[in-house]
């Protein structure tokens, strides 16, 4: 157990930690702990890049309006440069796998009623938003300032992967569309599910600030990543796409369908980009290869 945690949930939640449940590290580091009350509770510090106080707000009201996620403990604290909250400890469920058009429309079906229960939440912006969906970004040339991709040989991405990319993200620019809350890494991997029912979502660090044809994109096509990620068919975006609009109640224009489709691409060419200058497996890359073409002529890009 990390030395300042002890401190820190003392001062937060009034009491100390006794055990640790389970550690996880990624973007952010994830404590399950027992505390001396009986608590079970989930302690999440993260580098601060002016987010997370916007996003721990978001979902406590998520949390209040019955969205099925962690209810947050404690606002987002800062600890140096980490931003630290306290969570309810919410275990259970399982993940859903599969890329078909049926398991697409169970995810669809999700995340029509979160970007629905986020309609209203008033918080700040919570920018910038994620790297992976960061095709808005304002940095010089195609992909946003990431320090520790930059640094790598970019000669190794291949060539289709940056044209792709370039053409999504000229498409996903040109669009006028309105920005709205939504989760930005709404991934198998992210969701629990119990009898069918969305059980949790966790990663409220990834929500994002785009058009919402852009975050439906997004979504429905890395819905079934695990690790590593991964790209769905095109038949499965289809099906995510529609049954979204189904459980919304409202059709996308052209324009939105368009957006979409270029939106389901950037995440997939990030990904790929990433497997290039690290040498993991091209499972992105390999997917990209095979649908970029329907992808792009569907983003009408």
């Amino acid at each position: 157990m990390e030395p300042w945690l002890s401190d820190w949930c003392r001062t937060h939640l009034g009491t100390a930690p006794v055990d640790v449940l389970f550690e996880a590290r990624q973007v952010s580091t994830v404590h399950g702990l027992r505390l001396e009350d009986g608590r079970k509770v989930v302690v999440k510090a993260r580098p601060d890049d002016g987010r997370a106080l916007a996003c721990v707000a978001a979902q406590t009201q998520l949390a209040e309006r019955g969205f099925p996620c962690a209810r947050p403990l404690t606002p987002a604290v800062m600890v140096g440069s980490l931003a630290v909250h306290a969570e309810e400890y919410r275990p259970g469920g399982d993940v859903v796998p599969g890329d078909s058009p049926d398991v697409a429309a169970r995810y669809a079906e999700l995340f029509a009623l979160l970007l629905a229960t986020l309609d209203g939440i008033a918080v700040k912006p919570p920018l910038p938003n994620p790297r992976w969906l960061r095709w808005d970004h304002t940095d010089p040339g195609l992909w946003p300032a990431i320090d520790f991709l930059d640094e790598r040989d970019q000669r190794s991405v291949p060539e289709e992967v940056t044209k792709t990319a370039d053409r999504a993200r000229r498409r996903l620019l040109a669009a006028d569309l309105p920005n709205v809350l939504g989760h930005g890494d709404f991934e198998a991997q992210n969701l629990r599910w119990d009898t069918g029912e969305g059980w949790t979502v966790h990663d409220w660090d990834s929500l994002a600030w785009q058009p919402e044809a852009a975050l439906a994109g997004a979504a429905s096509g890395m819905f079934p990543s695990t690790t590593p990620p991964t790209l769905a068919p095109i038949e499965s975006s289809a099906a995510f796409l529609e049954s979204y609009q189904d459980f919304r109640g409202r059709r996308f224009s052209l324009a939105e369908q368009e957006v979409a489709w270029a939106a389901s691409l950037w995440p997939a060419t990030h990904n790929a980009r990433w497997e290039a200058l690290y040498g993991d497996p091209p499972i992105c890359g390999a997917a990209l290869r095979e649908q970029t073409a329907e992808r792009l002529r569907l983003a009408n890009a």
